[in-house]
């Protein structure tokens, strides 16, 4: 190929010049600008077509007759208000004891009645009839009970677990200051070191609402005295700071081990 036919040639031509053109790569070539232009012409047109298509149906959608929707609306009507009772309470029933003042009879006209005592006649009603009323004071002397006493404040006895704030000794320190306390007040039995007996006593003892300590009791012991000196140095402590649940001071129930080794 010349310099006249490469300059009228095609790029497809100079790559395949001496090669067979009857192979699929060179009709590829050949069709491949086209492929490209039907290929973006049609994505043109499907991207188009999706981003119309919402814009169409909102059309159409706006273009239909509305339907006067009729709302099923009921009136509430108040009932009347009862009508007001005007008739007025019957005056209260006064308590009368009849008496009547003396009268100059013949003895025939005279009739035997009986004549009140002066001290029912105070603070009474004097009436030609007697009438039990209703305006009486209540006697109240036959109830039992002191009405005018103050309540006494609700002692809570129950014993917790945990509250809100623990029982504490006075130098704070929560229950690792408790055990130490404990264990600093300990003595070795001399049972146990000459039969070599260690381990640990779970003890459990009660702070009451005072802070004091009490209902002391071994949960789990070892025996050769180990147990009744624990129980001894639990009664040792000092006064507890009170637990306190909603602010007011409970009872409070621990449970601590107590360890014994000999050195």
């Amino acid at each position: 190929m010349n310099s006249a036919q490469i300059a009228q040639s095609s790029l497809d031509d100079i790559v395949f010049e001496g090669r067979n053109k009857n192979y699929g790569a060179y009709v590829l070539r050949q069709i491949y600008g086209r492929n490209v232009t039907r290929s973006l012409i049609i994505a043109t047109a499907l991207f188009a077509l999706l981003i119309a298509f919402p814009l169409i149906a909102q059309y159409i959608k706006s273009r239909q007759p509305k339907e006067d929707v009729k709302k099923n609306l009921t009136e509430n009507v108040l009932m009347d208000a009862p009508p007001l009772d005007d008739t007025k309470p019957p005056p209260p029933k006064l308590t009368t004891i009849k008496f009547t003042p003396p009268v100059i009879k013949k003895d025939n006209e005279v009739k035997q009645e009986e004549v009140p005592d002066q001290e029912e006649l105070k603070e009474k009603t004097v009436a030609t009839v007697t009438v039990k009323g209703n305006t009486d004071v209540q006697d109240l002397s036959e109830l039992s009970g002191d009405g005018d006493k103050v309540v006494a404040e609700v002692v809570d006895t129950k014993v917790y677990q945990y509250v809100e704030q623990m029982p504490q000794l006075p130098g704070g320190g929560g229950n690792a200051a408790i055990v130490a306390a404990i264990q600093k007040n300990t003595k070795y039995p001399r049972m146990a070191q000459n039969n070599g007996v260690e381990g640990r006593i779970f003890v459990s003892f009660t702070v009451n609402a005072e802070g004091d300590v009490s209902d002391v009791k071994v949960v789990k012991g070892l025996g050769s005295g180990l147990d009744e000196e624990t129980i001894r140095a639990v009664k040792t402590l000092p006064k507890f700071i009170p637990g306190k649940q909603n602010g007011r001071a409970v009872s409070v129930s621990f449970t601590v081990p107590i360890t014994f080794k000999i050195q």
